[in-house]
């Protein structure tokens, strides 16, 4: 008996079918602001069922209300502390319940960059950034797997510190994102035979909220951040929304044929 190739061929799907998020489920994670609330703004226009999971319930909240009137589809928000695995069920269980169906996209967003250099870094340090940053993309890939029993799209924001190193006190962030691109990789071979994609998005630096903050306070070894975070081959900052377009790609029948990949969108940065 043939088996049956859980990854239908869309050659003959026309572009608005290919486009399209409408009866979909997706859940973005750190999604209340910044690169997450772009993704799911993104993916509400394109028509999916969004939640926005973020450890800030309120700021999560008022997005998904302001989201849910621009688009007019149901957004959604739940407490979520992505290092926590009882958190990230409990959360996934009630935005399923509040939604009425499955999850099929999930996006592991939610990230940490703390600047602190290798000689003064703690343990606890450390290990903090990889839990949000690694342990955090895990849970949110382990339970996607659980709940994606009819197939779907898992995306990791990586970073371009995920392919190089980058400034000095950045040592945990790029080595936990190259963590991230290698757990995206052994996913995707993984769960391929369960008709799920895993595909990674690697942003250049994006002027949003958290990274603002982050380049205003006092930078290790006398660097300057202008210099570190400059822009690309492009003449200008990546947006929030330059990445949740990509994201977006990755969600839709466009990159059908594509799992396992970290995509650059860094402006040239890595070239």
């Amino acid at each position: 008996m043939t088996a049956t190739y859980p990854f239908p061929d869309l050659s003959t799907s026309p572009l608005p079918d290919l486009l399209s998020l409408r009866g979909r489920r997706a859940i973005v994670t750190g999604g209340a602001q910044g690169l997450g609330r772009a993704i799911a703004q993104r993916f509400a226009e394109a028509g999916a069922e969004v939640v926005i999971g973020d450890v800030n319930a309120s700021l999560a909240a008022t997005a998904a209300a302001e989201i849910t009137e621009l688009y007019g589809v149901q957004t959604t928000a739940v407490a979520m502390d992505v290092t926590d695995e009882e958190s990230v069920a409990s959360a996934t269980t009630a935005a399923e319940q509040k939604l009425g169906g499955s999850i099929g996209i999930w996006v592991n967003n939610a990230g940490i960059f703390p600047s602190i250099p290798v000689s003064e870094m703690t343990t606890a340090e450390w290990d903090h950034v990889f839990a949000v940053n690694t342990r955090g993309t895990f849970l949110g890939a382990r339970e996607a797997a659980r709940r994606m029993t009819s197939g779907g799209v898992l995306i990791n924001i990586a970073s371009t510190a995920g392919f190089r190193g980058t400034a000095p006190g950045l040592a945990a962030y790029v080595s936990s994102k190259h963590a991230a691109r290698g757990l995206t990789k052994q996913l995707a071979l993984e769960l391929a035979p369960r008709g799920i994609r895993v595909l990674g998005v690697a942003p250049t630096f994006v002027p949003t909220e958290g990274n603002r903050a982050a380049a205003a306070r006092p930078s290790p070894d006398g660097i300057d951040p202008v210099d570190v975070m400059r822009p690309g081959l492009l003449g200008r900052h990546a947006t929030p929304d330059d990445i949740a377009r990509v994201v977006l790609f990755c969600a839709t029948g466009l990159s059908a044929v594509m799992t396992g990949s970290t995509l650059l969108a860094d402006a040239g940065l890595t070239i």
